[in-house]
């Protein structure tokens, strides 16, 4: 909460006292002139200009006439060129968080930059440019944007409209250490997800090297002590349908991008019916997946024991099999293809892999020593990926957390 009786923020930095100050965004900023480049303009040759479209800057070509070149749309004093600074922002969004989403000018710009096809150009004047930019990234901006856009399937707003959002700004001083703390926040947050992504990218590798490829009986990597090569068997040889039914237990649900999980922890509307008398089970160790999205990858090991939909399939291990293994392997992308060559149906939106056609797939597989090798390595490390993510989450919250305190 804001302190009613003096206009300051709930966290703020050690040395700032005075009282924040009403404006609106216009007092702050100008309008820099942009131009719209036509729809219907066929383009030839590289001129030099370049154009902002939301915030992401692309080369802009023109067209040759005569064996001259002519910027059609471009006429001189009808556009300002961007500057350091500058911040552009989205004058559409087809939800209103997207509204005057904003990117700042932080480089400087090679040559004849201009703002051009939806977006708003804004120069600040007595405001410090990266207090602004983060300024538009707070709820307070946003709700304004959504209650000021207009539109039904697209949400727009005006350079007008833009200039009329009232906020409180502190002296320049305080706007600087407020907009370094959070640039570092964000430069954390991107190291962080360069990280993550790094670690992701490792193990698609390690799913490609420790699988054999192209019919092999030995994969490319290999843990010291084993040497056997890998056999060839029909899936039916490892697993069989687990045909249970039951009304008891917790729902589970299986994921494209997190496998088996229970339907509680997911952030969407419980779609099952009242009556699961018809219910599958699952136990801990089974691989359950999505009959109807295999060839997607829907699938994935359960760690848990619960009920699931009469939708999925549900198959448990045999004796010295690894299941953990197989999910994985699963996983890969040229596995993904097999299960969408063997899915039987007309379209994309009726294709199903049944338990009978399933198993008659065929896949390579060392011994289960080796199996249970290779799952136990991968599985530490998505837990070394999910330990990544969760810190990554905790650094965006508490970035939202100074969104939230650190401006009025």
């Amino acid at each position: 909460m804001v302190d009613k009786k003096r206009k300051v923020p709930n966290l703020r930095f050690k040395g700032f006292t005075n009282d924040w100050v009403q404006r609106n965004l216009g007092e702050v900023v100008q309008k820099v002139k942009s131009y719209s480049l036509s729809r219907d303009v066929e383009t030839e040759d590289d001129t030099g200009f370049e154009y902002i479209h939301y915030g992401d800057i692309h080369t802009q070509k023109a067209d040759v006439i005569d064996g001259n070149t002519k910027l059609p749309s471009i006429v001189p004093g009808d556009y300002d060129l961007v500057q350091v600074g500058d911040v552009i922002v989205a004058d559409a969004s087809e939800d209103y968080l997207g509204i005057a989403e904003p990117a700042v000018v932080v480089n400087k710009p090679t040559q004849n930059l201009v703002a051009g096809l939806h977006t708003i150009a804004i120069r600040p004047n007595g405001i410090h440019p990266l207090f602004l930019y983060y300024l538009l990234h707070t709820q307070l901006f946003k709700h304004f944007g959504y209650r000021t856009g207009t539109g039904l399937k697209v949400f727009s707003i005006s350079y007008p409209n833009l200039a009329k959002f009232t906020f409180a700004m502190p002296t320049l001083d305080e706007q600087e250490a407020i907009a370094n703390t959070l640039r570092d926040m964000d430069n954390l947050i991107a190291a962080n997800q360069r990280k993550l992504d790094l670690l992701k990218e490792q193990k698609k590798g390690y799913l490609q090297k420790m699988f054999p490829k192209n019919g092999s009986k030995f994969p490319q990597l290999r843990f010291a002590g084993f040497a056997d090569a890998w056999e060839q068997r029909k899936i039916g040889n490892y697993f069989t349908e687990r045909s249970e039914r039951s009304s008891n237990g917790e729902l589970v649900s299986v994921t494209i991008n997190s496998g088996v999980v229970k339907a509680s922890t997911l952030d969407r509307k419980d779609n099952s019916s009242k009556n699961k008398s018809n219910y599958k089970k699952v136990e801990i160790g089974d691989i359950a997946y999505n009959s109807m999205r295999m060839w997607q990858g829907a699938s994935g090991y359960s760690p848990y024991s619960g009920i699931l939909s009469p939708a999925y399939t549900v198959i448990t291990s045999k004796d010295d099999v690894d299941s953990k293994f197989f999910a994985y392997q699963f996983k890969k992308h040229d596995m993904i293809q097999i299960f969408q060559r063997n899915s039987q149906g007309l379209t994309s939106d009726t294709w199903n892999l049944k338990f009978p056609s399933l198993k008659s797939i065929k896949v390579a597989a060392p011994a289960f020593d080796e199996q249970k090798r290779i799952a136990t390595f991968l599985e530490e490390f998505d837990h070394l990926i999910t330990l990544h993510q969760r810190k990554l989450e905790k650094l965006q919250e508490l970035k939202k957390g100074y969104l939230q305190k650190m401006f009025i």
